[in-house]
């Protein structure tokens, strides 16, 4: 079985908030001569506000540059998709809430124009970045061929993030990146580390330079890096991932050793996590990522993607 995604990962420098038309023809221009609806990723804040030396950043960028999620900019992002038959995901924007409060939110559009998810960012960089967290985890559907978690940057800092999107389904976590310090060595380690013990795809997409330090990457989920930006520049990563390797690992395991989603039986007790004020119960761990039985070879039938399974 195959379950094949064409993936273009833009590592592209920051544009002007309001420079929706040339977006559109970067997506064409980077999706060019790929097979039909490619799924392409941009960089945390790709439209976050004027660009080059003589018009600075306002002074709270997030205030100047907000506008409610269902406003001018969504419809002309959804237009983009439709018109060009993509899924794009055009990194985050500054979105204003109807209680006034501003937050850090990737939206995701479909090949037919419609937004089909909106994820805010729980963990915003503190004390730096000033917007309010969000406080829901976000995975959605690619039609007929699997699903995918949304995170910002910081968020992968925070292991219950991908771990919380890996229960929920995902088979490929996108995290939108804008960093410009030295740490982007770090998160490059993150990316492999969330892939490899929640066994999934994970897409890191970093800015270029002036703003982002770059070295972009997509991991496979027994964390081996598949294709890297190796220095700050535009760059475009392509690649088709096959979601089924998701479902190949978990069942046969990481190295054909290791399969964390089968590690509990139902007889096991739960395990208190104080933390949380919560537990870690066999009776829900396995969540909707539990491996898919093999194939009936009459059949050649798979558990959809998402569906809850337990082993």
């Amino acid at each position: 079985m195959s379950r094949p995604l064409p993936l273009v990962l833009a590592q592209a420098a920051r544009r002007a908030a309001d420079d929706l038309d040339g977006l559109a023809a970067d997506v064409r221009t980077r999706t060019a001569g790929l097979p039909a609806a490619p799924l392409i990723v941009y960089p945390e804040l790709h439209l976050g506000g004027p660009v080059g030396d003589t018009t600075p950043l306002p002074a709270e960028p997030a205030e100047a540059f907000a506008e409610p999620l269902d406003g001018p900019r969504d419809r002309a992002l959804a237009q983009i998709a439709g018109d060009l038959g993509v899924w794009l995901a055009p990194g985050s924007v500054y979105e204003r809430a109807a209680d006034g409060r501003v937050y850090n939110t990737a939206p995701v559009y479909s090949p037919r124009g419609e937004r089909v998810a909106a994820y805010r960012k729980i963990f915003p960089w503190r004390p730096y970045e000033k917007v309010s967290p969000g406080a829901e985890f976000t995975v959605f559907d690619l039609d007929g061929i699997g699903r995918v978690g949304l995170s910002i940057c910081y968020d992968a800092w925070f292991p219950e993030t991908t771990r919380h999107l890996a229960w929920m389904g995902a088979e490929l976590v996108l995290n939108f990146v804008q960093t410009s310090g030295s740490d982007r060595a770090q998160e490059v380690v993150l990316a492999r580390a969330n892939a490899i013990v929640n066994q999934l795809f994970v897409a890191g997409v970093n800015c270029a330079a002036p703003v982002g330090t770059g070295r972009s990457l997509l991991v496979d989920p027994q964390g081996n890096v598949r294709s890297e930006a190796v220095g700050d520049s535009d760059t475009t990563l392509t690649d088709v991932i096959d979601l089924d390797e998701v479902a190949n690992v978990r069942r046969l395991g990481t190295a054909a050793l290791n399969r964390p989603w089968q590690q509990f039986r139902p007889d096991d007790q739960p395990l208190a996590l104080p933390l949380y004020q919560g537990r870690m119960d066999p009776a829900t761990w396995a969540g909707a990522t539990a491996p898919a039985p093999l194939p009936s070879p009459s059949t050649g039938s798979r558990t959809a993607p998402g569906e809850a399974r337990m082993p």
